[in-house]
């Protein structure tokens, strides 16, 4: 009798274990040295303090005018800079929140049991995950985090024999390639808007074009923004058709010891109003009504943008309408004030850490140390390089400040300044930095945390996958971001 052929024989299982066991020995060294979230943050305001020091920063002094947004000692500076994100911080909870409650709604919950029923081979299961992840998280990136992992498990218990694992890494996939270049896109819809974007980028932008700011017409929106966009996700579908795994190392849940649970729309307690005066959130009258005045004030907004109406769309313009959303789809107040709640949880990071990102802000917007890393880019880069350099620096930084607005803030002003010295256009700037910093989220689990969560997977169980899916596609990003950026003129 014939034996099998051991895996070493086969060349394809081989290199599919190399992969693996490269990506695996990467997460083991980061779940064990690196610390989380937080330690992040911590780590790195020191970090910058000290290179203020040792670049011949003050450690004291606010400068005459109180309304000078540099001329401040690093201490000064970080107090200055603590506050100056609350703005946004409430922005990037409300659509943490937001997304969530959209994404456990019934009629959503129904649609993601139809197309649960697309996929009919473990393969093609993990392919159409990846590309569910890809589409959603260009329409939002918090509800593509909680409606694809929901997707992953109704799919998980309807294709046998898929791999868990793989599945869980794809639902992810989003947050690791396209978000940022959506609709949803952080760095975008802050130099789209007065109100999230900080004085400090709005000069270093003013410097470049005239305007202190950058609509969407001039970043997502750009024809090569898109077609980079389009490009990636080609790549990253094939590229996750041809990392599943054989049937033979495929691991279900199941195998993996962890419980699917009820299916979608199952366990859905019902409503029982206990007393008369609760008939208001129970009903469903002024969720109507209140979804009819924001749709009429909406459209009221769009119809008075300047130019594009495209243009309106800002942190502000995309929360109201996932709120909204939110609450016509659950049909009764007291569902979506439920939804909300649960999802409040998600949020509890953004809430400490983005104070203390916006005094790593203030230490580098406030100072002189913005126009001295500017300095250092320039010194090393040229026009031609630059958007690769910018989208391999956003990377690595990524890695250590998971959260791509928090970071857009400490990086924006010495990136403009460069670009504008450097004549390279800001709009592909901040393009360059979206692909470059979702790419970060593919080796580090901060933004895994909601997916795992629901999956009830560790990032050990994913990131093989993911580290696999950055070495195919981060390679494409820096090529595209090139070329592309020779077919745009400055400003």
């Amino acid at each position: 009798m014939t034996s099998a052929p051991s895996q070493e024989a086969n060349p394809a299982v081989s290199r599919e274990n190399w992969l693996a066991r490269m990506a695996l020995r990467f997460t083991a060294f980061t779940e064990k040295w690196l610390p989380d979230a937080l330690g992040f943050v911590l780590v790195g305001t020191f970090a910058v303090f000290a290179l203020g020091l040792a670049t011949g920063e003050k450690l004291f002094g606010t400068p005459a005018d109180p309304a000078a947004t540099t001329g401040y000692g690093l201490i000064d500076a970080w107090g200055q800079g603590f506050w100056s994100l609350i703005t946004f911080t409430l922005q990037m909870a409300m659509i943490i929140i937001a997304g969530y409650a959209v994404a456990v709604s019934p009629p959503v919950g129904r649609l993601i049991a139809r197309i649960a029923q697309v996929p009919r081979t473990p393969r093609g299961a993990i392919a159409f995950t990846a590309a569910v992840a890809m589409v959603s998280s260009y329409l939002n990136w918090a509800f593509s985090l909680i409606f694809t992992a929901i997707l992953a498990k109704e799919t998980a218990r309807r294709v046998p024999g898929v791999d868990y694992r793989a599945l869980g890494a794809m639902a992810f996939l989003g947050l690791g390639t396209v978000w940022a270049q959506g609709l949803s896109g952080s760095a975008a819809l802050q130099v789209a808007s007065a109100a999230s974007s900080p004085p400090a980028v709005q000069k270093v932008i003013a410097e470049g074009r005239g305007s202190g700011l950058i609509p969407l017409t001039d970043t997502i929106f750009l024809w090569q923004g898109m077609a980079a966009t389009a490009i990636v996700f080609v790549v990253a579908v094939g590229t996750a058709w041809f990392l599943s795994p054989s049937p033979e190392r495929a691991k279900t849940a199941e195998q993996l010891g962890i419980d699917l649970g009820p299916g979608v729309g199952e366990g859905r307690s019902p409503l029982r109003r206990n007393r008369p005066g609760e008939w208001i959130e129970y009903s469903p009258v002024f969720a109507i009504l209140l979804f009819a005045l924001g749709v009429w004030y909406l459209a009221r907004h769009f119809a008075r943008a300047e130019g594009n109406a495209l243009n309106a769309l800002d942190l502000n313009t995309v929360n109201l309408i996932l709120i909204l959303l939110a609450l016509i789809l659950h049909w009764r107040p007291i569902r979506l004030a439920q939804a909300v709640k649960d999802g409040t949880p998600a949020a509890s990071g953004v809430l400490l850490q983005f104070p203390l990102y916006g005094g790593i802000f203030g230490m580098i917007a406030f100072t002189g140390l913005s126009k001295t890393i500017a300095g250092w880019l320039v010194s090393v880069s040229n026009e031609f390089f630059y958007p690769a350099f910018i989208a391999i620096y956003s990377c690595v930084l990524g890695v250590f400040v998971p959260s791509g607005g928090s970071k857009w803030v400490i990086e924006a002003p010495y990136v403009l300044d460069a670009a504008n010295q450097l004549h390279v256009n800001q709009g592909w700037v901040v393009v360059v930095y979206d692909l470059g910093e979702a790419s970060a989220n593919l080796l580090q689990p901060f933004w895994m945390l909601p997916t795992l969560t629901i999956l009830g997977l560790k990032a050990r169980d994913i990131m093989g996958y993911t580290f696999a899916m950055f070495l195919v596609c981060f390679p494409v990003v820096l090529i595209l971001v090139t070329l592309f950026a020779r077919t745009l003129t400055f400003p």
